[in-house]
């Protein structure tokens, strides 16, 4: 509850109204972010975008906007501020012409060395226009000696550090690129002769395009009219994805190494009941996050799945802004109870993860005065202990509940009959694994462990509190 989504990128080389099925791809990496999305295609001789600030479907819903970007290629972005203000400026991709031709740039990750870079850029003559380390990438690319363009993505790259998958389109080429422990997604499809890259497969689904890999850690994927050619650019590291997209960021029908995220959710959900039985009436998922661990908690358990929380999705993210009066509602204008699920029950609330508790707290307060008679908190993750610093928009540590407080302090704090856990290596088996590496972890877990596989102490001097 509270993490808040990463970025989206999609982009397709040589096909029909290519800026159109980019539109569709955005739509369905919408939940990835929601402060702006922006689009640039090619038409053979020039490039063209649009950057708006909102929804993907406010903002790209006519033909006026669409006629704006002709050609057979396009890339796209769906942006939430992990680095840097939300405004206009900032909204991907970014775009500028260099001395071999256009560049426009997406990038779903964050950097680990920003202030570093782009204090050395600034004092050797660099002009930003925006406050996105992806910029960074850009003046890296053009200030590069090396003559091709991929030489250049490739000095670049060498010089920076963090998680990142980018997508970059220039007037020859569609490149892929992972950092080299894998942490950002991304894949290939392809649709009918035409190569897609994109964050996750759901955005490859609404297109009718086929899935044909991921792309591998430290890998460019380099398309063009004469197919796809692979450069593994970074030295080989055991692939750490980020374990989040498989318990909160995905969207539960995309699938990732062969099996749907609503399976993997699932299977969380399971391993949360076999590790904490609890004597109760009803399952209840905190909406919409918690549901498919809420559906293998009662199937597993054998307590009745209700759906007792309901979920308005029409409440905008500045709705509850404007007064006093209105803001003291709080969760309730998100979310209210079905009390016919919940009155002179034992409710086992369940949902993905826990941040700050505030939120937790509302919503075992509503359950309880909807007439519960007990209220037991369940989590299908392990406690988030340390903040992240690789594209996923975490608190500091003065602000995670579980970095302060033990299980009773939570279990007090949000109001509930008790709070549980799932253990690290239980999410681990519902991944798939045995137990945990520990010499060699299988994800970037550092949220749970402490463990960050990308060197982060200059961040937290910074942030650490």
């Amino acid at each position: 509850m509270g993490l808040k989504e990463e970025c989206g990128v999609f982009g397709i080389f040589d096909i029909d109204e290519a800026a159109v099925l980019t539109t569709l791809g955005l739509h369905s990496l919408q939940h990835r972010g929601q402060e702006g999305a922006g689009i640039v295609s090619y038409d053979g001789s020039s490039f063209h975008f649009v950057k708006k600030e909102g929804l993907v479907g406010d903002n790209f819903n006519n033909a006026s906007t669409l006629n704006q970007l002709p050609g057979r290629r396009a890339i796209g972005h769906v942006r939430y501020s992990t680095t840097g203000d939300s405004k206009l400026a900032n909204v991907q991709p970014l775009f500028a012409n260099l001395s071999a031709g256009g560049f426009a740039c997406a990038h779903n990750g964050n950097l680990t060395n920003t202030h570093a870079l782009r204090n050395a850029l600034v004092e050797t003559g660099s002009i930003f226009q925006t406050t996105s380390d992806t910029e960074i990438i850009l003046q890296l690319v053009a200030r590069s000696k090396k003559h091709k363009t991929v030489d250049k993505i490739k000095d670049a790259l060498s010089q920076i550090k963090g998680a990142y998958s980018l997508i970059i389109m220039t007037n020859k080429k569609l490149i892929g690129v992972k950092d080299p422990f894998g942490i950002r997604p991304l894949v290939l499809g392809k649709k009918n002769n035409a190569y897609v890259l994109a964050s996750e497969t759901c955005a490859l689904d609404i297109i009718g395009a086929h899935y044909i890999r991921d792309v591998k850690n430290g890998e460019m994927v380099i398309i063009t009219e004469s197919g796809v050619e692979s450069i593994i650019i970074a030295p080989s590291n055991q692939a750490r994805p980020c374990i989040f997209e498989r318990i909160y960021f995905a969207r539960p029908d995309s699938i990732i190494d062969g099996k749907s995220v609503y399976t993997y959710r699932k299977n969380l959900g399971e391993q949360l009941a076999i590790e904490n039985p609890i004597d109760a009436d009803v399952v209840v998922p905190v909406p919409d996050s918690g549901a498919p661990a809420a559906i293998g908690y009662s199937q597993k358990s054998g307590i009745p799945f209700e759906l007792g929380i309901i979920r308005n999705h029409y409440v905008g993210r500045t709705f509850i802004e404007p007064s006093q009066s209105i803001r003291q509602f709080g969760v309730k204008l998100k979310h209210s109870v079905n009390q016919s699920s919940i009155k002179n029950n034992r409710v086992i609330l369940i949902d993905d993860s826990i941040v700050r508790g505030t939120t937790a707290n509302k919503v075992v307060k509503m359950v309880f005065e909807a007439g519960a008679k007990e209220v037991h908190f369940g989590i299908s993750s392990p406690p988030i202990t340390h903040p992240d610093f690789y594209g996923i928009d975490t608190p500091q540590y003065s602000e995670l509940i579980a970095a302060n407080h033990d299980i009773d302090e939570i279990t007090n704090i949000i109001g509930a009959t008790s709070v549980f856990f799932l253990s690290l290596n239980g999410t681990y088996k519902a991944m798939g694994y045995t137990t945990r590496d520990p010499n060699t972890p299988q994800f970037t877990d550092h949220c749970f462990t402490g463990d960050y596989p990308i060197d982060v102490t200059n961040i937290l001097k910074h942030t650490h509190s």
